[in-house]
């Protein structure tokens, strides 16, 4: 994996034309500042990625908030730290921005937490060699929000924001988000709506795309209940088929009816059933206890929708409702749908967007840039305004392994990205 990166790193550098000549004067002074950046950017990004941020560590989280908040008000915005109500276990958000009159409004949107908790034994940025380096959120996404950082710090420093007006919005619970969304993403969405693109600094899958479209997250569960008695009676009038045979019913009725549409996909990830079931919520665990000789009472399902358009999520709902309520002989079913991340869909304007990109892209020498497939992405925050702004994301940093004890940031491609941001961010405020 190492070897790949590194031979992708060397190839995406060496088509880098510095000097393009479709750059302007003003463009070709915001590379050079950039570069001039290259080494405290990496040592800005090892400082934060050391400060150990898991969605549930709040007062890490804050921390971090805390590093980026000095450094955007050393840039001349104005900053916001955002609580969240105690009961729902969340840190909070930082949001900076400053107020103009010219260009487009935007929104740049990343999150401060990560995957890893204080108990993981992941806690540390570890250079591998120049070109790569291990680190807990470093790719995602810190990486990322460094990238948003610098991009805006070689504009301010040229005095290229004086009439600009920008939002940064770095959510403190993007990994474990806070509920219920009507407070969580509150402020998220309210920004959106002042907004005339948003941009999302995710990590990148290379310099040749970028991600106009996510899909949307929803979770289902089922709960089904059949009669408790001796198995010698199963499959009689008064027994029935029993829950688990109901519920293999319509979990096999979804895989052969709902399944099949592009972008749409849903799974079952525990399946509990027996004479009793409990299932703790928080940690995603369970226990039952059945015999071969009694006809189970009880089966619980917990499963995840994603889909491409409401139209979809809703199209899909409705037949996974359908399915449920047509039950075997003494048994009854019962689903239930939790929202949680809209999707992104690949609209007009967000292809927009993208060509805009693909135009720096190309002024810069790394050629076009197209659409990421949907299907490979997971959700993110900027779902959450996809409704009311045209928006494009993935343009963080580069890597591999997210999530994991082998999540890697790719640092030698890491000042090129935020050149091109920079450079995009200078021509939609124009």
């Amino acid at each position: 994996m190492k070897k790949i990166l590194f031979v992708i790193t060397l190839i995406a550098l060496s088509s880098f034309k510095l000097h393009a000549q479709k750059l302007s004067r003003t463009e070709r002074k915001i590379i050079e500042k950039v570069k001039s950046f290259d080494e405290s950017s990496l040592s800005f990004l090892e400082k934060v990625v050391n400060i150990n941020s898991g969605t549930l560590n709040q007062e890490g989280v804050k921390e971090v908030g805390e590093v980026f908040d000095l450094a955007f008000r050393e840039l001349g915005f104005q900053t916001e730290w955002i609580d969240m109500p105690a009961e729902m276990n969340r840190a909070g958000h930082l949001f900076a921005s400053i107020d103009g009159d010219k260009g487009k409004k935007l929104l740049l949107i990343g999150h401060l937490d990560t995957v890893f908790e204080e108990n993981s034994p992941f806690q540390t940025f570890e250079r591998i060699n120049d070109s790569l380096a291990y680190g807990p959120g470093a790719n995602d996404m810190k990486g990322g929000d460094v990238v948003i950082l610098y991009a805006l710090k070689a504009l301010a420093e040229l005095n290229l924001l004086k009439r600009a007006t920008i939002t940064v919005a770095l959510t403190g619970d993007e990994e474990s988000t806070g509920k219920p969304l009507t407070i969580s993403r509150k402020s998220l969405i309210d920004a959106g709506k002042k907004a005339d693109i948003a941009l999302g600094f995710e990590n990148a899958t290379g310099f040749e795309n970028a991600t106009l479209a996510r899909r949307g997250a929803s979770g289902w569960k089922v709960e089904v209940k059949g009669v408790r008695a001796h198995s010698s009676g199963v499959f009689n009038e008064r027994i029935g088929a029993g829950a688990i045979f109901e519920m293999s019913r319509i979990l096999n009725a979804f895989y052969e009816e709902v399944r099949g549409e592009e972008y749409l996909t849903f799974n079952p990830g525990t399946l509990l059933g027996g004479t009793f079931v409990n299932y703790d919520k928080q940690t995603s665990s369970g226990d039952v206890f059945g015999k071969t000789n009694v006809v189970a009472q009880k089966a619980v399902v917990h499963g995840g929708l994603r889909f491409i358009s409401e139209e979809q999520k809703e199209n899909a709902r409705s037949k996974m409702r359908e399915i449920v309520s047509q039950n075997l002989p003494q048994t009854s079913a019962r689903i239930e749908f939790i929202d949680s991340y809209p999707a992104m869909g690949p609209t007009e304007g967000n292809k927009a967007v993208l060509e805009t990109l693909s135009e720096v892209s190309q002024d810069l020498g790394f050629g076009p840039v197209t659409g990421y497939d949907p299907s490979r992405r997971g959700a993110a925050d900027i779902s959450f305004v996809a409704d009311f702004t045209d928006g494009l994301d993935g343009l963080g940093t580069m890597g591999s392994g997210a999530h994991t004890p082998q999540e890697i940031v790719n640092l030698k491609t890491m000042n090129a990205l935020i050149q091109r941001s920079a450079i995009l961010i200078y021509r939609l405020t124009r």
